[in-house]
């Protein structure tokens, strides 16, 4: 299965659902109460997340697809923050605000990045059904899909009208269950149940035919167009009428808390959809994000960059041979990460050693070595007829199997000055024995506040003289 980055910003996405703050306070232990057997933290930080349905939301729009997120809150200071939270992270929120209730908070005590106890402040919602419905109906236009963030704490009270508008619209329904009720989501487009949620509605399965057919069960049911089964440390399992089950390993390359995984999990999904991606790997996708999101301490979010990589790394593409929409969101994404770029270019015909030499040496100017290669039009131009040797493909296969290579691009123009401007390196690197100011673009990267550096090239080792002397011969 090919997977490739949605484009998330025309991929609108609505959350309802149990909104809650994820409060952590964060200190030093180094003795315990003399009053009991317990430690005595100091408290040194206090930080504040969205949790439920506002980590989904915040999910959403970390990946950068414009999220908007209706809930129930008290009228207090938690709901403030959360308001604020999400404000900031640029998600559209519709509070329906009880004055008489507090908003659900849940409280972590943590020290060396371990909890230690945990607190919940809540009391189930005594949600207006009629007018939380409203807030959706005026929301829906434009949205392409719907998200039931449910942990049962009250704010869903009337699953079904909210499925009912939303697949009058053509929109699709991903609904993340809770309780004992399924009936509740009927007609959704997919439910995204934990193993312990799926068989506490079909009962115990002994094996992984037992899920499939149980789950093709509820899935008639209820209506569902799709059933996905998220099973912890044994991936998760996409099931759809008619179709042989997909069973997806996990994908966590080290479990460090697994807070807020399925709301990881709905997230990108329902994103990856929104943007057009196809239920097979749109569920890939989440997968990936849940492998990266359990490596987190507590309620996280994982962002663009982040779930880029991961695709890059199970596509190979993390190096190698790049188009140029490739290489631009790989340079984006380096940059996320501090790293320095460094760009050269050449046409490469017969790679030799001062080739090598030279590219060990322009790696080292920074973390990413960028080298844009002539293609063979363009290497005809420069070079004159019976060149190049070797085609633009295979000498951009030899260059991507160097160690300091990091990506490899070709370009038809004579010169890389369309791409320099797009690529923006940090450091543009020519092998010579001219001036910087000779260099190629180099106003256009010294205009940018980039760098220019003039290498030395290894002596007596030339393309055109390797060829002249093949030829003599």
């Amino acid at each position: 299965m090919k997977l490739t980055m949605p484009r998330f910003d025309q991929a609108p996405v609505l959350v309802v659902g149990d909104v809650m703050l994820d409060r952590y306070w964060h200190g030093s232990t180094s003795r315990i109460s003399p009053e009991a057997p317990v430690p005595v933290v100091k408290v040194e930080q206090i930080e504040d997340r969205p949790g439920g349905a506002a980590n989904v939301a915040l999910n959403i729009a970390a990946l950068g697809a414009p999220a908007a997120l209706i809930g129930v809150t008290g009228a207090d200071e938690a709901a403030d923050s959360l308001a604020a939270s999400l404000a900031s992270a640029g998600v559209t929120t519709r509070f329906q605000r009880i004055a008489s209730q507090p908003t659900i908070v849940k409280l972590r005590v943590m020290s060396r990045h371990q909890q230690l106890l945990r607190m919940d402040f809540e009391e189930p919602f005594a949600t207006d059904a009629r007018a939380l419905a409203g807030d959706v109906a005026a929301l829906l236009d434009g949205i392409k899909v719907l998200v039931l963030s449910d942990y049962g704490k009250g704010a869903l009270r009337n699953h079904q009208e909210l499925i009912r508008l939303a697949r009058d619209k053509g929109i699709p329904v991903l609904a993340d269950p809770k309780g004992k009720d399924f009936g509740i989501y009927r007609g959704a487009s997919l439910i995204t149940p934990n193993l312990s949620e799926f068989e506490a509605i079909v009962g115990p399965c002994a094996d992984e035919q037992e899920l499939v057919a149980k789950g093709a069960t509820l899935m008639r049911e209820l209506e569902l167009d799709a059933l996905l089964v998220t099973r912890g440390e044994h991936g998760m399992t996409l099931l759809r009428p008619g179709q042989p089950a997909l069973h997806l390993p996990a994908r966590a390359r080290e479990v460090f808390d697994v807070t807020g995984a399925g709301d990881t999990v709905i997230s990108t999904l329902a994103a990856a959809l929104a943007a057009g991606e196809e239920l097979p790997q749109a569920v890939a996708l989440a997968n990936l994000a849940a492998g990266i999101v359990v490596g987190k301490l507590g309620t996280a979010a994982i962002s663009a960059p982040e779930l880029r990589r991961a695709v890059q790394r199970e596509e190979g593409s993390e190096r190698g041979v790049l188009t140029l929409e490739q290489l631009l969101s790989s340079v984006e994404d380096a940059r996320a990460q501090g790293e320095k770029i460094v760009f050269t270019n050449g046409c490469f015909d017969i790679l030799h050693a001062g080739h090598v030499t030279y590219l060990e040496q322009a790696r080292a100017q920074g973390d990413r070595l960028v080298v844009a290669i002539n293609d063979d039009a363009s290497v005809s131009r420069l070079k004159g007829p019976g060149r190049p040797i070797n085609s633009v493909d295979r000498r951009m296969a030899v260059l991507a199997g160097l160690e300091s290579v990091d990506w490899v691009v070709s370009f038809s123009e004579d010169t890389p000055e369309r791409l320099l401007q797009l690529v923006k390196p940090d450091v543009l690197v020519k092998g010579g024995d001219y001036g910087i100011d000779q260099v190629v673009g180099a106003d256009i990267v010294r205009a940018y506040g980039g760098e220019v550096r003039v290498l030395g090239l290894v002596e007596n080792s030339s393309t055109t003289a390797i060829v002249e002397k093949i030829r003599n011969r």
